[in-house]
């Protein structure tokens, strides 16, 4: 088997999703045995919520993906760990926002949360680790990315911005190409 090679930075991201997640998961479901035991008991809002929760998930892999492709694709030259660039990336994705990735990231507790059925987790704990994660990315990934491309990048910051703007846009983030590809974006 292949060994994976990443920088520390990237595995103590990876890390403290999961750690979020599964500490978000715990935590809500035995807040919800204690407060809203008759709701979290609810049959029917479990598969309502379990429905919602595939749909959320489903688009939260697919704006990753779409992201980490590009990424793949164009940011990387040489032999690098493994989730890391060393190129701006300006293409595909990267037209409508700085950050594809961050709207899967940020959608994914709230996945989680519906699948789970855990009223705590879609209410409070879903909502705090979506801001927390958007505060990671505006600080960390930002610098970095500074660090890393200088000028190119402050300039790439200021004509691109971080929530997309166009209907395609919205329709490129989830996995939808858009049907001309010559059409601004």
């Amino acid at each position: 088997m292949k060994k994976i090679s990443t920088t520390p930075s990237v595995v103590i991201r990876i890390v403290l999703w999961i750690v979020l997640l599964v500490g978000g998961a715990i935590v809500s479901i035995s807040h919800d045995l204690r407060t809203f035991a008759e709701l979290f008991g609810n049959i029917p809002f479990h598969l309502l919520s379990f429905a919602v929760g595939w749909v959320l998930v489903s688009l939260a892999f697919r704006a990753a993906a779409v992201g980490g492709k590009e990424l793949a694709k164009h940011g990387r030259e040489g032999n690098l760990p493994r989730l890391e660039t060393n190129r701006l990336v300006t293409t595909g994705i990267y037209q409508c926002t700085r950050h594809p990735m961050l709207f899967g990231l940020t959608l994914l507790p709230f996945g989680v949360a519906f699948l789970l059925g855990s009223p705590t987790f879609i209410l409070y704990v879903a909502p705090a680790e979506a801001l927390f994660i958007l505060f990671m990315v505006l600080t960390l990934e930002e610098r970095e990315a500074l660090a890393k491309f200088g000028d190119a990048y402050r300039e790439y910051r200021r004509q691109i911005p971080l929530v997309p703007r166009t209907k395609k846009c919205w329709k490129m983030l989830f996995g939808r190409k858009p049907k001309d590809l010559s059409e601004k974006i």
